[in-house]
């Protein structure tokens, strides 16, 4: 499998890393996953303090000798609140249940909101324990990951210490590109998070998505639109049982640019969403916010976008149905909060009839609502 600089920790990971959430429900299976991946070629394992048993798990296999530790870069993160006595005991429960006595990078977990940023800055929050365990080598890099709007993570890119930074980019969301770009031009290692499940469940794509990305297959196509990309280091993979690794196989030496060939995919894939979505499109901009509501509009308008062009309605289920329930993991409420007030309308620079794309996407996608896995 290929490597990639990791930014300025200067650490060499595989293009894919192996996020450990799913592998919870015993010893056995994360310690079968974890030897698949590291045969596979995959020497970056992500776990957090708040996935379950994940942390145990691989201390086990640590433990037993499955998982070399001399070969393999752990990555663990922790949610940015506590004060140094509560943090000094959380990073010596994560070392205790990792059976090993430093971790390579500890991401905080979760900045979405200023107050989560505003702890991160303050050396005499829980913080001053994170910057001992750093002095001291207990915790070797330093990053954080996010689910947060663009301007919060290029706040935090530009102001914080931070080395890495874990978040959401992939074809079907690019909001994030300007932080991609800052975050290479400081040098900061990228992680990106899900980007098969949280980039389209592309794992399951329907048919005419299919078909528009053929030859290749829409999860092979997302992969290869990322790791043609020399800014970003690795992709998250979050098998449950090992087999499923097999969908990267073909994926882990193809980090050259893209070929004429693939780059006519998405040009393809542009043009039929335009043409889809005709003057309904929403473009992204993201003038319409703040909306007086809290509507998350433009994420409600890109899962209308997806659900119509692309026939991407489970996927817009499962996203849609996070509203309201997943907190600051995914703000925002749901269409049908709108009043019909608006106040968008004049800031759309595309005259979008907003309200009733709000309530269209509301009776396409609303259903079964949904929460964050590791909650």
């Amino acid at each position: 499998m290929d490597r990639r600089r990791f930014g300025k920790t200067n650490l060499e990971l595989s293009v894919f890393s192996l996020g450990t959430m799913r592998c919870l429900s015993s010893p056995e299976q994360a310690a079968t996953v974890l030897q698949s991946a590291i045969a596979l070629g995959i020497n970056h394992l992500e776990t957090a303090r708040g996935y379950g048993a994940s942390e145990a798990f691989l201390g086990q296999a640590i433990a037993a000798g499955l998982v070399p530790r001399d070969r393999v870069v752990i990555t663990t993160k922790l949610l940015p609140a506590g004060d140094v006595a509560e943090i000094d005991r959380a990073l010596d429960e994560s070392l205790d249940r990792l059976q090993t006595d430093y971790i390579d990078c500890l991401a905080i977990h979760g900045i979405n909101q200023p107050e989560h940023l505003d702890w991160a800055g303050d050396r005499t929050s829980g913080m001053a324990a994170i910057h001992r365990a750093l002095a001291d080598r207990r915790i070797r890099h330093l990053g954080f990951s996010t689910h947060g709007p663009l301007e919060l993570i290029l706040q935090a890119i530009a102001n914080e210490p931070f080395e890495f930074v874990n978040l959401h980019f992939n074809y079907f969301f690019q909001r994030n590109a300007a932080a991609i770009q800052a975050a290479s031009d400081r040098d900061l290692g990228i992680f990106i998070i899900s980007p098969a499940d949280k980039g389209g469940k592309l794992y399951q794509p329907p048919a005419i998505l299919s078909q528009l990305c053929a030859p290749l297959s829409p999860l092979g196509a997302s992969y290869r639109w990322l790791l043609a990309d020399s800014r970003i280091t690795t992709l998250s993979v979050g098998p449950a049982q090992a087999d499923e690794l097999a969908a990267i196989a073909p994926w882990i030496d193809r980090t050259e640019p893209l070929s004429p060939d693939e780059q006519a995919i998405f040009d393809r894939l542009d043009q039929h969403q335009i043409a889809a979505l005709g003057p309904d499109r929403c473009a992204q901009c993201y003038a319409c916010l703040p909306c007086p509501e809290a509507i998350q509009i433009p994420e409600v308008l890109r899962l209308r976008n997806l659900a119509v062009a692309f026939e991407m309605t489970d996927f817009g289920k499962y996203r849609y149905g996070m509203f309201e329930n997943a907190g600051h993991w995914f703000p925002g409420r749901r269409g049908d909060r709108c009043t019909d007030c608006g106040d968008c309308l004049p800031r759309c620079p595309e005259q979008l009839p907003i309200p009733d794309l709000l309530a269209d996407t509301h009776d396409r996608l609303s259903g079964r609502w949904g929460r964050r896995l590791w909650n």
